[in-house]
């Protein structure tokens, strides 16, 4: 096998774990819209406005913990075990942080639901299951702290098993929540908030047993030892963390800005762009599996200061991306129509989704380009550039962009969400051409990448 072949073969045994993992925890974010929903729509729509609150707040700390990981890849591509431990620490310091500012904004966010002018019962609901899930902040970050651990060392098979766990423990807790068993009396869809808090502490919980007693982090003792908080060192990584955090941020804001503008036009129009947008961000699970493993595959190599490797690393993620892309992009085109089906019967919202899975196919290809391109910058702890290249695509060229061709008749007359989609077609295509533009620059530049470790002598 050829050095291509092996490092594709590599990607592919990395990207696998962490693809099943992600569907895993769409799997359970269906669960609980389902289970809530065989209660009543109005507990459906609870858990709906819920999650609308929590997710961004909650992905704006994940986007600060995702550039650890390949920090953490580079350290062990320098046989340098020793000092991912103490960085770990520093990475938990920095998640309870970010978890305390998540708990306290969902402590106040009944504030924003009064202006949104809910109906009573609906805002009841909806607070509940904010009260419940708020408790899981920390179990969640402390959980991906220790994931990017594992990741970040090459290791993603406890990714996917931990993903099965949260999946095992969800549907029993909904079960006894929402519907009331046990004597634990029945809370609709404010139960699922609890479950929810429920699942991501049993996630960390199994995650920390499986690296206390697996064989491949027993070098790092990864509970042996306590560090203190190392400022130096915290700020150091909440500045690689924070530009992917932003990024995060701006990816999923816009979707739901684009949501809100679309809403005056109706059910039939909010349904069809929301069954495209759905089926697009499951599909995109592939090029994103593909993004995390070229950062892990970067970083390490950048620590064995084996630049030409991380180089074929890169080419590699992104010509097997793009292929993916290109086979999701077919299936989506001549399958459109069933696909629509699965999520609604009306023909009018079936025909609108299924004119949008066109557009799709084409957001796929650029999609899958963009997030490989940024993973590889992540590995070679190039960050600052998602901020800019981010908020440039996407707001300054894929919403305006999208705006005028939706709303408005300045261009061609007002084409509602197709316009929106085009606008996100170009958004995203501006984006995959800056990061690769970026990732040439970097990769020519050559320049040692500098270590980032809890103290100099580490």
């Amino acid at each position: 096998m050829n050095h291509s072949g092996f490092q594709a073969k590599r990607l592919i045994q990395l990207a696998l774990p962490v693809l099943i993992a992600q569907v895993t925890q769409t799997m359970m974010g269906f669960i609980d819209t389902v289970m809530a929903g065989r209660v009543s729509a109005v507990d459906m729509a609870a858990v709906a406005i819920g999650t609308s609150l929590w997710l961004p707040a909650i992905l704006f700390v994940q986007g600060l913990l995702m550039a650890f990981t390949p920090l953490f890849a580079h350290h062990h591509g320098a046989n340098n075990t020793k000092a991912i431990q103490p960085l770990v620490i520093q990475a938990a310091y920095i998640a309870i942080i970010g978890a305390v500012g998540v708990m306290l904004f969902l402590a106040v966010s009944p504030y924003i639901l009064d202006m949104m002018g809910l109906e009573p019962h609906l805002k009841e609901l909806t607070i509940g299951y904010i009260h419940g899930i708020l408790w899981g902040a920390p179990g969640f970050v402390l959980y991906q702290v220790l994931r990017n651990c594992s990741e970040g060392i090459s290791y993603t098979m406890p990714t996917m098993i931990i993903g099965f766990v949260g999946l095992a423990v969800n549907i029993p807790a909904n079960y006894i929540f929402i519907y009331g068993h046990f004597g634990v009396p029945a809370m609709g869809g404010a139960g699922c908030g609890i479950a929810t808090a429920l699942v991501f502490w049993a996630m960390f919980i199994a995650m920390a047993i499986y690296m206390q007693f697996h064989h491949k982090f027993k070098e790092m003792a990864m509970f042996k030892a306590f560090h203190k908080p190392h400022p130096k060192t915290m700020f150091k990584m909440l500045k690689l963390g924070f530009p992917i955090a932003m990024a995060l941020f701006f990816e999923v804001s816009l979707f739901a800005i684009i949501a809100l503008i679309l809403a005056p036009l109706g059910a039939t129009v909010v349904a069809g762009h929301q069954i495209a947008l759905n089926f697009s961000s499951i599909v995109f699970m592939l090029p994103l599996s593909v993004g995390i493993a070229v950062s892990i595959r970067v970083g390490y190599y950048i620590g064995r200061d084996q630049m030409d490797v991380a180089k074929l690393v890169t080419k590699v993620g992104l010509a097997l991306s793009f292929l993916m892309a290109m086979c999701t992009a077919i299936l989506t085109v001549l399958f459109r129509y069933q696909i629509a089906e699965l999520y609604n019967e009306n023909p009018v919202v079936v025909s609108l989704a299924a004119s949008l899975m066109l557009l799709a196919g084409l957001y796929q290809l650029s999609d899958s380009i963009q997030v490989v391109a940024a993973g590889a910058l992540r590995g070679y702890k190039d960050t600052r550039s998602a901020f800019y290249i981010t908020l440039f695509a996407y707001w300054f060229v894929g919403m305006t962009l999208g705006y005028i061709l939706a709303m408005t008749d300045l261009i061609v007359p007002a084409m509602g969400a197709h316009g929106f989609w085009i606008g996100l077609i170009a958004g995203l295509t501006v984006a995959a051409i800056l990061f690769a533009l970026r990732l040439i620059y970097i990769q020519k530049k050559g320049v040692k990448i500098e270590a980032i470790a809890e103290h100099p002598h580490v």
